[in-house]
């Protein structure tokens, strides 16, 4: 690994914050700076995280949700197993549809809050990046929905460019609110930013 990018990268505050408080990613203070201001994961609630690996926004939740509430994290790469009692994680890939099935036979009810930080392998070509990634935002929307109770919370992360507008219409026909979110800890330099569903509408 080039010396230059650990360079950068352990002078991030949040990434030797995350070393810190023993976070396994940064990426776990947009999450906990998002529900801190909008929130949108409560105690005893059941969340299901789409791209977890390597199980930093899984950390967050779970202590969010407390002993009576669960987090499900679903990852292509296996992720080692938390400590906490209520979190649990299988192998799975948002675009096979049997992937509802799966989450459907491990919970005992329906979720609360699906969140998503499923990302693409970049190109460097911006506007197949983009596109890849809404279509993997667009297929955590329709696991949200099968998988969501009413008034559900949906957060999923994408990439600014031409494809957002669509897709954020697309969310507001589910949710009775739709938030766009930057959180502080998201590097200002990079393109990504989330979406927030609040409140599913009945289907």
């Amino acid at each position: 690994m080039p010396k230059t990018w650990l360079k950068k990268h352990r002078r991030d505050y949040y990434y030797r914050k995350a070393k810190e408080e023993k976070y396994r990613s940064r990426a776990a203070y947009k999450l906990m700076q998002a529900v801190r201001k909008y929130g949108f994961i409560k105690p005893n609630d059941i969340v299901i995280d789409l791209g977890a690996a390597p199980g930093g926004w899984m950390q967050v939740v779970s202590k969010v949700v407390g002993e009576e509430g669960l987090v499900l994290g679903i990852d292509r790469k296996e992720i080692e197993p938390l400590s906490e009692s209520n979190t649990c994680a299988i192998v799975g890939d948002i675009a096979e549809p049997e992937l509802i099935s799966q989450i459907k036979d491990i919970l005992s009810s329906s979720a609360d809050v699906v969140i998503s930080d499923v990302a693409p392998n970049l190109t460097g070509v911006w506007e197949l990046d983009h596109a890849r990634q809404i279509d993997l935002a667009r297929r955590s929307l329709q696991i949200a929905l099968e998988i969501l109770k009413p008034e559900g919370y949906f957060f999923v992360k994408t990439f600014q460019g031409d494809l957002i507008r669509d897709f954020v219409e697309e969310i507001k026909q589910h949710f009775a609110r739709v938030e766009i979110i930057k959180p502080p800890a998201s590097r200002a330099r990079s393109a990504e930013i989330y979406i927030l569903g609040l409140h599913l509408k009945a289907q």
